[in-house]
């Protein structure tokens, strides 16, 4: 007989680890490697300290070196902590700038300044780092500017050592040069880090977006359903129901239709408690006691386990459809056999299979508005993370396989019911 595999929808994805390049990430490395470069610079700038103290007002040396030296050690601590890092990388930038301003205050005699940089020269870079940390962009770019201009000024007088204007120029285009590649590389972090936050925001709206649609579709599959399987079932079978044999089947379907109207009525969405495989094995048994015709009982049956509430209530639904499916349009009489197979598959799920020897259907040639099969067994056992496994040709009987969860495609098998195989 031809086989079809109607598979459930493919599991989720693992779980991917955290977003590597998120927005806090990003400011906690940007400002921990501006505060461990501050240091090194600051230790660079120690031997310039120690070589030009001499000729600096005495009163100004602790105010100034401690002011700034203690403000790179501080936005090291802060990036470590993770606190107050804006507000003490914004301070640090202030006081280079108001020590730079006051430096022309600082000498003994400016005339007597060696021909040197002010040490301040070394730690340009690291100020405007802290701006690029502390402050907005606009105003990061505006102190860029502005510092370089004012070391120049400073080193054009005779306390900054009295350099002619061409190595004022050089030493200021290297200043804004070299402080402006770390003010664009970070604002470029910033803004890729932004654009992958965003993008992760709008993908989980849209993977919730999702859940509710799946969790309306699954709805909509149980209530289409019940409404059959309850409703349009019964009432098609009692509109042909000109034997004695089918009235009592119809009268047993209304039976069944209020029980799973008034079941669904009570239960809760959320209500999934776990049911043994043992419990669900006997309920399906259970039902073919309620048919017009006897379904033989075949394979290993079921051990130890359990299975959601909703996928045990999909998957005994789904074989109750199929069973009276098989009453309903596999034939009649006593040349019809039916029989109905319970196994536990190795993962510890189930496999029921319904089978009949009758006369059996082409499933391509199914119109898409029944739906006995497409919803009441395929949607219902899928939407649950289960298989249905369709193996019918006409005239030679049909064989409904519906297996939870849904095991690799490839360990299907067909079986043709002629031969009293069993799954």
């Amino acid at each position: 007989m031809a086989a079809k595999t109607v598979m459930s929808p493919p599991a989720p994805l693992a779980r991917q680890s955290h977003n590597p390049i998120s927005r806090p990430q990003i400011e906690t490395i940007v400002s921990r490697s501006v505060g461990v470069f501050g240091v090194l610079f600051a230790a660079q700038a120690v031997p310039a300290v120690l070589t030009q103290l001499p000729q600096e007002q005495p009163n100004w040396i602790p105010v100034f070196v401690l002011a700034i030296f203690g403000g790179i050690l501080a936005t090291l601590v802060a990036s470590i902590a993770k606190r107050f890092v804006r507000v003490v990388y914004g301070y640090l930038s202030f006081a280079y700038l108001v020590a730079l301003i006051a430096w022309p205050l600082l000498a003994k005699n400016p005339h007597a300044v060696a021909d040197q940089r002010p040490w301040l020269w070394l730690l340009c870079t690291v100020a405007t780092s802290t701006a690029a940390v502390a402050f907005s962009p606009w105003r990061a770019t505006a102190y860029l500017i502005v510092t370089p201009i004012v070391y120049g000024m400073v080193r054009a007088t005779p306390s900054g050592g009295g350099a002619a204007l061409g190595p004022v120029i050089l030493d200021v285009l290297y200043a804004t040069l070299l402080g402006g590649a770390v003010l664009i590389l970070i604002t470029l972090l910033r803004q890729a880090a932004a654009s992958v936050d965003v993008a992760q925001a709008t993908a989980l709206d849209r993977y919730a977006h999702a859940v509710r649609q799946h969790a309306t579709e699954v709805e909509r599959v149980e209530v289409d359903s019940i409404v059959h399987d309850g409703v349009l079932t019964t009432l098609l079978s009692a509109a042909r129901a000109y034997t004695p044999e089918a009235k009592t089947l119809a009268a047993r379907m209304a039976k069944n239709a209020m029980g799973h109207l008034r079941d669904a009525a009570v239960s809760s969405p959320d209500d999934d408690a776990p049911v043994s495989l043992g419990q669900l094995a006997f309920r399906i048994q259970n039902a073919t006691s309620t048919l017009s015709a006897p379904f033989d009982l075949r394979g290993k049956g079921v051990g130890p386990g359990s299975i959601p509430g909703h996928s045990a209530e999909a998957v005994y639904s789904a074989t109750f459809q199929a069973m009276v499916n098989s009453l309903q349009h596999a034939g009649t009489g006593a040349d019809v056999r039916r029989w109905l197979s319970l196994d536990q598959t190795d993962g510890g799920g189930i496999r029921v299979g319904v089978g009949d020897d009758g006369i059996g259907f082409d499933l391509d040639r199914v119109d898409t508005e029944r739906l006995g099969l497409r919803v009441s067994i395929i949607e219902r056992v899928t939407s649950t993370g289960g298989v249905v496994d369709i193996d019918s040709e006409v005239g030679r009987g049909t064989v409904i396989w519906i297996t939870w969860p849904s095991p690799d495609p490839s360990s299907f098998q067909s079986v043709d019911v002629n031969d009293g195989a069993t799954p």
